[in-house]
């Protein structure tokens, strides 16, 4: 009986030694807003704007060397335009009721609900939920992770239609006839994120 009490706690014991559960812990890397940005970039007939949104927060987490999550949220009260002439004026109508309302909803967030590599050199496809104007919608997109003197570094081009977040203003979804007044509701958030332990 003992020699085989023995053997059981052998076995255990090679059991947790192989399993090693700290191999599959995950390391939660926090986004240095001062070094992170989100910039944005919206078309229309006659042009483009574009500019940045600060952002609040944000991780990275990874398993040894493997994206398993992230999220991020944004000041959306603290947009700016950096195209050229006009932009406070551009800056005051993106943040009023026809586009963001911010002093409603000052926010904007997203964080991934499944992540996927797609290959062994950092490229992912990332799944999750953004969230403007209080409003969720499921988003598909590709990232690339680097890892460098112990930091995370994560890159993506995110593309996103207004109107999903109840976003009308000068939309031919719902305005026909526009003419060059015409605003595309698809627009672009560029996303690189800095982030340490």
């Amino acid at each position: 009986m003992k020699h085989l009490t023995f053997l059981l706690l052998c076995a255990a014991f090679m059991g947790l030694a192989f399993t090693n559960p700290a191999s599959n812990a995950v390391v939660v890397y926090k986004v240095d807003t001062n070094t992170s940005t989100v910039k944005w970039t919206a078309a229309k007939v006659t042009g483009k704007h574009f500019g940045k949104v600060p952002i609040k927060v944000g991780t990275l987490e990874m398993n040894k060397s493997k994206l398993v999550g992230a999220s991020f949220e944004v000041n959306m009260a603290a947009l700016t335009v950096e195209d050229g002439g006009g932009n406070e004026r551009l800056r005051g109508h993106l943040t009023n009721d026809d586009f963001f309302a911010t002093d409603k909803h000052p926010t904007a967030s997203f964080k991934a609900t499944k992540v996927t590599a797609k290959d062994k050199v950092g490229n992912y496809t990332v799944v999750g939920n953004m969230v403007i104007k209080n409003l969720t919608k499921s988003i598909t997109f590709d990232a690339n992770i680097k890892s460098e003197g112990g930091k995370v570094m994560g890159t993506a081009v995110i593309k996103l239609d207004r109107t999903d977040y109840d976003i009308k203003f000068r939309s031919g979804k719902f305005f026909p006839d526009l003419g060059d007044k015409l605003i595309y509701d698809e627009f672009e958030l560029e996303v690189s994120l800095v982030a340490a332990k």
